[in-house]
């Protein structure tokens, strides 16, 4: 058996494999993405019960295999409670993570990539930004951490001076300081055209988490309407 390997990281996803145990995608900072096999962690005394579950942040201790690692052991710095109490939140954390998993490879440096999703993730519960404006930012974000984002976005003079600002900004900003704004609907509207635009011609998947947000927030807006109808 190799040796026992510690690494930092987020679990993406988890699902089950086997009787006991799950398998995880974990993104790490020393290694990129990987698969690691949680052993018995579907037991009600596992010492990986909770370690093993999508939003868990921490250090992993590992054994490397011939195609998958092995997770023996794990130090939670972080469950991410208040975004997992939240339905919605938590929707948009899902697509995060897949779209984190969209963009990662194995043994390549994810470092970035990994403090995205952690500053992310450290924003959805505040009230600003709104949900939305995080969702384009984070999409942002991740395109300009993968070399595929194109810089002269920013610089396009058909788009409104604010609408420009942000999005130098996105593209310059260091994590910590990224959810930091606010914008106009109007600037909003224009920077999320913007966005969408970039993800339909450069991402070449669909993503389920964001099908079933969208199903989500489509519900919601209509519910918002029909109770702001009754109280007028």
């Amino acid at each position: 058996m190799s040796d026992p390997l510690k690494v930092t990281g987020m679990v993406l996803s988890a699902v089950p494999a086997g009787e006991y145990d799950r398998r995880t995608v974990l993104l790490t900072k020393e290694r990129g993405r990987i698969t690691a096999f949680a052993r018995g962690a579907r037991r009600t005394n596992s010492v990986l019960l909770a370690a093993a579950t999508p939003f868990v942040f921490g250090s992993f201790t590992v054994y490397e295999g011939k195609n998958a690692y092995t997770m023996v052991q794990a130090e939670i710095l972080d469950y991410f409670r208040t975004v997992r109490e939240d339905v919605v939140a938590a929707c948009y954390a899902c697509y995060f993570m897949e779209l984190a998993e969209y963009y990662t490879r194995e043994n390549l440096d994810a470092s970035q990539m990994l403090n995205l999703l952690y500053a992310t993730l450290k924003a959805l519960p505040k009230p600003e930004p709104d949900d939305e404006l995080i969702r384009c930012i984070f999409e942002m974000k991740a395109m300009v951490i993968n070399g595929e984002y194109p810089y002269e976005a920013a610089e396009d003079q058909s788009l409104q001076e604010s609408t420009r600002y942000a999005l130098s900004y996105v593209i310059h900003a260091p994590m910590q300081k990224l959810y930091q704004f606010t914008l106009r609907p109007e600037i909003f509207g224009e920077f999320r055209s913007v966005q969408d635009y970039y993800n339909s011609i450069s991402v070449d998947r669909k993503f389920k988490s964001l099908e079933i947000l969208r199903q989500m927030t489509d519900g919601i807006k209509v519910q918002d309407k029909n109770l702001s109808k009754r109280n007028g």
